[in-house]
């Protein structure tokens, strides 16, 4: 049953058709942001991508996880108020115990915060590569952690690397919040970046290296693992063109929309049979809208309550980039549960499971 939900929703492998739904617009989205970067980026316009994030994708893709997880367990409609409930009540408490974190030591919180998200993202890029690529490409465990490891890492370690200084006052925006001390420097010494990016280099390297050798010899060399191996190479470069170019805030929240949250989207649009079946057919809109419905009552009780920590906060926002730190505080308070809903459906889907043993 690799990747594919009990009710039987989805197939292994996406056809060609919703493939290019759920991949071609973060291509399309690295390339446009990296072109309007060089010709010339007014500073006013970098945060846009994550202001639309909080209510275009961004937020409300984590919005159906009860749905999502009650229909990756098959659940019938009468019993889906029950895993509305329990994915609630794990949101609540795994939030607010996250919320006390950021109000006790906030340095640790976010530091917390950019090891989750590497993790988190750099897993959504595995599901992405086996359920709409080749669910063959990535046989073994050890290239499955590999693959999360370099994926995650380029939107959570390279603007570091390349662009210290804005690194920085992000995560310093994020402690100032809580009225925590300065960001520790250590990280932003030239010695450690240039250690941390000849590391990740070669992490990226051997990754890619692994891909290219079982595509190319023994039972995994197929037509199939190599075009897989292809994507997995071009995607590796745009996403290290997208990260060293282009600014921190602007290249991570044109990813977070337009290409972590559209693979999450699709992946829930394809637990539901006529979803599946339209997006197979190449129909986007009626899936779209109807991921729009329901995710749009949980959005609102989202943005509801972040509008009320942006009053409660010790120190409360009175520019943009603080308003867009405090943003980011709050998702990090919804991606803890997010992680550990997503990575149920990906042990229910076997998204770590290798072919064979499926």
């Amino acid at each position: 049953m690799g990747l594919s939900p009990p009710t039987g929703g989805a197939t292994a492998t996406a056809g060609a058709r919703t493939r290019r739904v759920a991949l071609l617009p973060g291509w399309v989205a690295a390339v446009g942001l990296v072109a309007v970067t060089l010709v010339g980026l007014p500073s006013r316009y970098r945060y846009v991508p994550l202001v639309v994030s909080a209510v275009v994708l961004g937020l409300p893709h984590g919005a159906i996880d009860p749905l999502a997880a009650a229909r990756v367990a098959g659940a019938s409609a009468a019993r889906r108020r029950h895993w509305y409930l329990g994915v609630g009540i794990l949101y609540l408490l795994l939030g607010v115990a996250y919320a006390v974190v950021w109000v006790v030591a906030p340095v640790v919180a976010a530091a917390a915060f950019i090891a989750l998200t590497w993790f988190h993202w750099g897993q959504g890029d595995l599901h992405a590569m086996r359920a709409f690529v080749d669910r063959a490409y990535l046989p073994t465990r050890r290239r499955r952690v590999l693959f999360v490891a370099a994926r995650g890492g380029f939107p959570m370690l390279v603007p570091l690397v390349a662009w210290p200084d804005q690194y920085r006052t992000v995560v310093g925006g994020f402690v100032a919040r809580f009225g925590g001390g300065p960001v520790p420097s250590w990280p932003f010494d030239p010695a450690v970046r240039a250690a941390l990016g000849a590391a990740f280099a070669c992490l990226v390297g051997w990754e890619v290296a692994s891909g290219w050798a079982a595509a190319r010899s023994g039972s995994a060399s197929t037509d199939a693992g190599r075009s897989a191996w292809r994507v997995d190479a071009a995607e590796t470069a745009l996403l290290s063109l997208l990260f060293l170019a282009v600014p921190p805030v602007t290249a991570v929240g044109g990813y977070f929309v337009c290409w972590h949250s559209v693979r999450h989207v699709v992946r829930f649009a394809r637990l539901d049979p006529a979803s599946a079946a339209a997006l197979d057919a190449g129909r986007v809109v009626g899936p779209l809208a109807r991921f729009a419905r329901e995710a749009a009552p949980l959005s609102a009780l989202a943005l509801a309550m972040l509008a009320g920590a942006a009053v409660v906060v010790p120190r409360p926002p009175s520019t943009l980039p603080a308003a867009v730190a405090l943003y980011l505080v709050f998702v990090s308070l919804l991606t803890l549960p997010h992680v550990v809903v997503v990575s149920w459906m990906d042990a229910a889907e076997g998204v770590w499971r290798s072919a064979a043993d499926e």
